[in-house]
C-alpha cells in the first residue's frame, strides 16, 4: 500500500503557462521524491501599464508518494 501527500506550490515564467508548470514540477522534484502528478489549481498573469503580459503564474498541487 502507498501513501501519498499533496503540497501546494506556485511557479512563474516570463514565457508562458506551460513553462511555469514545467519549472514548478521540476523544482518540486528536486526537493520531493516520487513526484507523480500536479493539478493546476489557478492561473494568473501580470501585465505592465500598457496591458502587455509580463509574467505567467500557476498555483498547483503536487502529489508525491511517501517512502516506507
Amino acid at each position: 500500500m502507498s501513501v501519498a501527500r499533496v503540497t501546494e506550490i506556485k511557479a512563474s515564467s516570463k514565457k508562458g503557462f506551460e513553462d511555469a508548470i514545467q519549472t514548478g514540477v521540476a523544482r518540486a522534484a528536486k526537493t520531493l521524491k516520487n513526484v507523480k502528478s500536479a493539478w493546476i489549481e489557478n492561473q494568473e498573469v501580470l501585465a505592465d501599464d500598457n496591458g502587455k503580459v509580463t509574467e505567467y503564474r500557476v498555483q498547483m498541487k503536487v502529489t508525491f508518494i511517501l517512502e516506507k
